[in-house]
């Protein structure tokens, strides 16, 4: 159940090539914008994750992530804690 509202205003022009389209796939004007604005929403998010690198930046990046870790004390204190689900296990 839907229960958030979008509210957009469209020149008819633009209503009307939507409503075409929409029809032609079998489905009401929502349902076509929702699925549209999600399928582009979800591109625009996968481009800020996944990127492209020539062979001499790939080269580097992976030299950066092989790398041994810099010393974090933070993080060595944070790793050598017991995780909440294994201290109560050994609790009972």
């Amino acid at each position: 159940m839907r229960d958030a509202a979008i509210n957009l205003r469209a020149r008819h022009e633009q209503r009307d090539l939507i409503d075409q389209a929409a029809q032609l796939l079998g489905k009401n004007r929502s349902d076509f914008m929702l699925e549209a604005a999600c399928d582009r929403a979800k591109s625009v998010l996968l481009d800020q994750v996944f990127f492209n690198l020539d062979a001499a930046k790939f080269r580097q990046f992976t030299e950066l992530l092989d790398a041994p870790p810099a010393h974090n004390p933070g993080l060595e204190r944070l790793m050598a804690l017991k995780a909440p689900w294994d201290r109560k296990q050994a609790k009972g």
